[in-house]
């Protein structure tokens, strides 16, 4: 942040653009959660950090991209020429009404991690009990976060599959999940497909619309578990 500063012109504007924590909280998305995207921020606190380094917010946006994100515009501290939005106000009461300012958010956002958890171990375990056939579709790194806490493996998971032919033939890292082309599913016919990069969950319901055909449904583990 102070090297911003240093770098902005008198009346320059910095944009910043990553994951928003709050919406994170809400969506419930905590297996994007892992070593690439370690760090999340609060509005509360990207305002703070910015004040602390002579930089003012003056706008926010909430964007959709990677499960939510903002994109914040600061200026100089002293820039009186940018008058400071409605939107930064109105964030900053959201994240404060969200308890984002106090532990008790954050307490909250663990228990909803947990039910998630109790919710999708108990619909494997019970398929598995029925004798239903599980694969999962997709090989992102949000698995591995999912799958380790929820202590999943192939004995629940058969199989995924994914289009990038550089992880066809390999596995998910610790749970040793196969990982193949995706005709396979067409090929085995399970009953069940956990879509394990759950935001391009329509995109993957389209692709795979035909296990439709031999009674096939879809998992949706995030922000809570639904089969449709």
């Amino acid at each position: 942040m102070e090297g911003l500063r240093i770098l902005l012109k008198p009346h320059g504007i910095v944009t910043l653009e990553f994951p928003h924590l709050l919406q994170l909280i809400e969506r419930n998305e905590f297996d994007t959660i892992y070593h690439e995207h370690f760090s999340y921020f609060s509005f509360l606190t990207t305002v703070r950090i910015l004040d602390s380094h002579g930089l003012k917010v003056f706008d926010v946006q909430e964007l959709p991209t990677h499960g939510g994100s903002l994109r914040v515009f600061a200026c100089r501290t002293e820039d009186s020429a940018r008058r400071v939005e409605p939107s930064v106000a109105k964030l900053l009461e959201k994240e404060k009404n969200a308890r984002l300012d106090c532990a008790e958010g954050y307490e909250s956002f663990a228990s909803q991690v947990k039910q998630t958890k109790f919710a999708l171990v108990d619909f494997l375990l019970n398929a598995a009990r029925q004798g239903k056939t599980v694969a999962g579709y997709g090989a992102p790194g949000k698995s591995a976060t999912l799958l380790h806490y929820c202590g999943i493996g192939k004995d629940l998971i058969g199989y995924t599959v994914d289009r990038s032919p550089h992880k066809q033939g390999r596995f998910l890292p610790g749970t040793r999940i196969p990982i193949y082309h995706p005709d396979r599913i067409r090929e085995t016919k399970p009953d069940y497909v956990v879509t394990l990069p759950w935001n391009l969950k329509d995109e993957i319901l389209d692709q795979l619309h035909f296990i439709r055909e031999w009674g096939g449904r879809f998992v949706v583990p995030i922000p809570k578990v639904t089969i449709c």
